[in-house]
């Protein structure tokens, strides 16, 4: 049995089922509380709690779920192909934007975390929080952070911004569906463009495109940024 429940197919097969389950529970009631890679997480945590399964067993089980992530990333530049036109028309404009979110994103998280007297590791493990998961690691072995800390605030980060991201929009009167969906990739990046997906291509493909841009700037100008903030503040 125990065998069974450590198998690469039995792995597989309950992840995706409890992400199945996890949309239609969402779809059915309708509360955007219950995002369904949040509902995912809690239960095949407490699932491997209850068997005594090594993360390192599921890590090493769904392997094949992580090889297809990498042709669903590319994916994305179908929806971007289809905006194409909308995206030459405004390439200054989201260009300027990218650069200032990526620049707010930094600095607010870098400034919040020092008042709150969080220590200098942390910090700089917190400073590529809204970009996706591979390039935000990478990010934080570059400049001194603790990459597992950056991995999971990376997900916390996009789930918080698949729940609230496009409800904070609404509330301060941003309708505009290119501002919304490039915002979205760029606070929220993967975990914010799935959720614009569900929304409609257009909002999908500036989600696309903000989560890109933003990963790229961050990568480049995260060392600068804080370097440059470290003439002002010590942290």
């Amino acid at each position: 049995m125990r065998a069974f429940l450590e198998g690469h197919i039995f792995i597989i097969s309950f992840t995706f089922l409890v992400y199945f389950l996890a949309q239609r529970l969402q779809k059915k009631t309708k509360l955007i509380i219950l995002n369904p890679i949040l509902v995912s997480i809690i239960i095949i945590i407490v699932f491997l709690s209850l068997l005594k399964i090594n993360y390192e067993v599921y890590h090493e089980g769904s392997k094949l779920i992580d090889f297809f992530l990498k042709p669903a990333v590319v994916s994305l530049g179908v929806p971007l192909y289809l905006q194409l036109e909308k995206i030459r028309k405004q390439t200054l404009h989201i260009f300027v934007s990218q650069l200032a979110g990526c620049i707010a994103g930094i600095v607010s998280v870098v400034l919040i975390a020092k008042a709150m007297g969080a220590p200098h590791e942390v910090i700089l493990s917190l400073a590529p929080k809204s970009v996706t998961t591979p390039i935000a690691i990478e990010v934080s072995k570059a400049i001194g952070g603790i990459p597992p800390l950056t991995a999971s605030v990376v997900i916390v980060v996009g789930i918080f911004g698949s729940i609230f991201g496009y409800a904070i929009m609404k509330l301060f009167g941003i309708n505009n569906p290119v501002s919304q969906g490039l915002s979205m990739g760029t606070a929220a990046h993967a975990v914010g463009t799935s959720k614009s997906m569900e929304i409609s291509p257009t909002f999908g493909a500036f989600s696309s495109l903000g989560l890109i841009l933003n990963g790229i700037f961050t990568a480049i100008l995260t060392p600068y940024i804080l370097e440059l903030m470290g003439f002002w503040i010590k942290f």
